[in-house]
């Protein structure tokens, strides 16, 4: 889960990237540039017009980006060019000076301490946050465990990144385990952010991770979650249960490790990627509604079947990599950028992913994003060995 960012990172600007970091520089360097500023107003203007408006914003602008000493130098620095440009560059009438120079001085400093009172509110506001943040992230790390590197002769890698725009935790989720069915997988994700998507969160892995072992069927165990998520949902007493819903995909590796068994219940349909670089969406055979909205519809769905020889990768996935947006409102398109493309293994593919994501949108993501791949790496010859 090595895309969770503490609430630091997030103050300190809004998203990732060159252009992000850019921003960040521009900002930091806005206080001494505004007292900069400030003395060559004063140097180049009538007699009359003085800088004191930009000595005034720059404590102001540095409170929220510094310590709160920093806010207070910008302020005194302030103060000392506006005396020295008063008595060097004789701006105003002998009779006038003292009062101009008084009220100059009397206008920065009330800027400097409204500055320094300005950091301490902002600084309050983001220990709170991060507060709020670790612990939504603490709870997710406890009901999100990291699963094994390999499980049953596959290889497997999970990631999970969180948004860089969003206070919240996401309720994206991921799961694998070796069943007397073979290799089950699930990857999805719950209406709603913060703990109470957490909440849901663990309803819904508590009871795969129960089902599982003893459902023979992918759609028996979709139905056990169903039932276990409305269950949760009426122990929260929910306003609405209907509300209370979350999209995922189940796939099976039967033993023998050469086919797929997938069950979508309408989630962002996966990807099959073969050992030459072919990349296929695995589309639902038909429409299902997500856990929690079954009872909407009285048809049962069957799990589509595909090939799944030695070489070829799964990759699951949330919506926060399909609904991933560029500056222009893009989606990101993954089969565009992963068309033709060998990867070394399943964590090597999905930090390519994650990359690919990260310069599509500059860093700006909205959703938080849950990978999961799973390779079939039998073959002496696979791209996956080794």
């Amino acid at each position: 889960m090595g895309g969770h960012e503490s609430m630091r990172d997030i103050s300190d600007g809004y998203a990732g990237g060159s252009s992000a970091d850019g921003n960040r520089t521009l900002a930091r360097a806005l206080p001494a540039l505004l007292v900069v500023i400030g003395i060559v107003w004063q140097a180049v203007t009538p007699r009359e017009i003085t800088g004191t408006p930009f000595f005034t914003a720059a404590p102001l602008v540095a409170a929220p980006l510094f310590a709160r000493w920093v806010a207070a130098f910008f302020g005194a620095v302030g103060i000392l060019a506006a005396v020295l440009l008063h008595f060097v560059g004789g701006r105003v009438t002998e009779d006038a000076a003292a009062q101009y120079l008084t009220t100059e001085l009397a206008t920065i400093a009330f800027a400097t301490v409204l500055a320094v009172l300005i950091h301490g509110v902002v600084e309050r506001a983001r220990n709170q946050a991060a507060t709020a943040r670790g612990v939504a992230e603490a709870a997710q790390r406890a009901v999100l465990p990291a699963p094994p590197a390999r499980i049953g002769g596959l290889r497997l890698a999970a990631r999970y990144e969180a948004s860089r725009t969003d206070t919240l935790v996401g309720g994206d989720f991921y799961a694998a385990l070796r069943t007397p069915y073979g290799i089950r997988l699930i990857v999805g994700d719950v209406r709603g952010k913060g703990l109470g998507a957490i909440e849901t969160v663990a309803v819904v892995l508590g009871a795969f991770w129960e089902a599982a072992d003893s459902e023979p069927c992918l759609p028996t165990l979709a139905d056990r979650l169903e039932k276990a998520l409305i269950r949760g949902a009426e122990r929260r007493r929910a306003p609405d249960i209907s509300e209370s819903f979350a999209t995922c995909v189940l796939a099976e590796i039967p033993p023998g490790q050469h086919s797929l068994h997938i069950l979508n219940r309408g989630h962002p349909e996966p990807f099959l990627l073969d050992a030459a670089g072919g990349i296929t969406k695995l589309h639902p055979g038909e429409f299902a509604l997500p856990l929690g909205l079954g009872h909407l519809s009285a048809h049962t769905c069957r799990p589509d079947q595909w090939s799944f020889p030695p070489g070829s990768t799964l990759l699951l996935y949330t919506d926060g990599l399909s609904e991933s947006r560029d500056a222009a409102g893009d989606f990101y398109a993954p089969a565009r950028h992963l068309e033709g493309r060998k990867f070394s293994s399943p964590e090597t593919l999905l930090t390519s992913v994650a990359e690919d994501v990260r310069r599509h949108t500059n860093g700006a993501r909205d959703d938080d994003m849950a990978l999961l791949a799973i390779a079939n790496s039998e073959s002496p010859q696979s791209p996956f060995e080794g």
